[in-house]
């Protein structure tokens, strides 16, 4: 009782204290927002900045910002240019709905529609883009964009290096040059066992794992531990959809030139290989993909199959080939799997040839019964197979 007579007696003495003050205390009132959503004029917006993207037109674009804005200018320049040196096709972008209300100063984000092709594309995707809108007296401008609703290209609104060969194009905010070297360099790679292909390998590198969520409209931290992947663009649908390559430089930069090298030439071989589409087991799929991008590195197995050697010395050999859910970034087993899969694949290719293992993967969609489909082109089960991947575990292991 006697602390609360106190803190009582401190409440009450606070109050009259406040209450004797000349210059009494007022609550601030909320600052109302300067201006209101408008749709239609956003809209309108959109559709100037259509034009100018589709003319790369940069001056243009950037005058859809407010004149004391430089930050909104820079990033509609870079947009409008970057699509000039892509040479983005069919450009669209259209207003949808506001994302939320306006803040206390006029500015509201909405959600867009974006469509898009690059010119080696033969397809268009329609993906969902955030731009933001800021009130400007009577009117609107253009605040921004990009941000955490629907996809982020690397291309929409910070400048760009484009390098383009006759079989590669590659978009990067920098380094471009070093990546297209990489890039034709795994053409090369993969058309020794993949011969008929001819598309151009598109790749889009991104400054992180963020930037790599941000890009394919992926949840925060997707990508976090990921080097690479090939995937249909945000928006692309249906077998002719359009797929890149999209990689991050921070865990590129992690790794050393061949290493960087290896993760080039694999992601070109899933696209070459229309991986993204394929009715395989994730091990096959993978393993063929390494395989093709080692095929011509000379290391030796203490290093290429370090993390599979260490988990056989510490738990044993694996009783199957690994399961698909042993790719997932977030499994202790995700390097050795990888590792696991390219010893099958690469014994596969010494015991049936690797113009059968190709040609197995490429005719994938026609596959029904993988087991029963597997021992009619390779002359051996997924069984056999596995007995002798295990043997040679245990032979690395020793």
């Amino acid at each position: 009782m006697a602390g609360l007579s106190a803190f009582l007696a401190l409440v009450v003495g606070a109050t009259l204290w406040l209450t004797l003050r000349d210059d009494q205390y007022v609550a601030p009132t909320p600052s109302e927002p300067s201006g209101r959503i408008q749709p239609a004029p956003a809209a309108t917006l959109l559709q100037g900045l259509t034009t100018a993207v589709r003319r790369g037109d940069g001056g243009a674009a950037a005058d859809l910002a407010a004149a004391d804005d430089p930050a909104a200018q820079g990033a509609l320049r870079a947009f409008a240019e970057n699509a000039e040196d892509i040479r983005l096709r069919d450009v669209t972008l259209r207003y949808l709905d506001a994302l939320g209300g306006i803040d206390p100063q006029g500015v509201w984000r909405a959600a867009a529609t974006l469509q898009y092709r690059f010119s080696e594309d033969r397809t268009v995707a329609t993906s969902e883009i955030e731009v933001a809108f800021a009130a400007a007296g009577d009117g609107v401008t253009i605040a921004g964009l990009g941000g955490d609703h629907g996809a982020t290209p690397v291309w929409l609104a910070e400048e760009v290096q484009v390098s383009r060969t006759r079989d590669t194009l590659v978009v990067a905010e920098r380094g471009a040059p070093t990546y297209s070297r990489m890039a034709v360099r795994a053409v090369r790679d993969v058309r020794q066992l993949v011969e008929d292909w001819e598309e151009t390998l598109i790749v889009e590198v991104v400054e992180g794992g963020a930037a790599l969520d941000a890009a394919l409209g992926a949840d925060d931290g997707t990508f976090a531990n990921i080097a690479g992947v090939t995937t249909p663009v945000p928006g692309a649908d249906g077998s002719g959809a359009a797929v890149h390559v999209f990689l991050n430089r921070e865990s590129l930069d992690a790794a050393d030139s061949v290493g960087r090298q290896v993760v080039f030439s694999h992601e070109a071989a899933h696209v070459a290989l229309d991986a993204g589409f394929t009715g395989l087991p994730v091990w096959m799929a993978e393993g063929l993909a390494d395989y093709i991008a080692l095929r011509d590195v000379i290391l030796p197995l203490s290093v290429t199959a370090a993390d599979i050697t260490q988990q056989v010395r510490r738990e044993g050999v694996p009783e199957s080939l690994p399961a698909d859910e042993e790719f997932d970034q977030g499994s202790e087993y995700f390097g050795a799997a990888y590792e696991a899969a390219w010893l099958a694949c690469r014994l596969l290719a010494e015991r049936v040839g690797e113009d059968r293992l190709v040609r197995f993967h490429i005719e994938a969609d026609r596959v029904s019964d993988f087991e029963r489909d597997f021992e009619r082109a390779f002359g051996l089960t997924v069984g056999e197979l596995t007995s002798l991947w295990q043997r040679e575990l245990r032979g690395l292991a020793q």
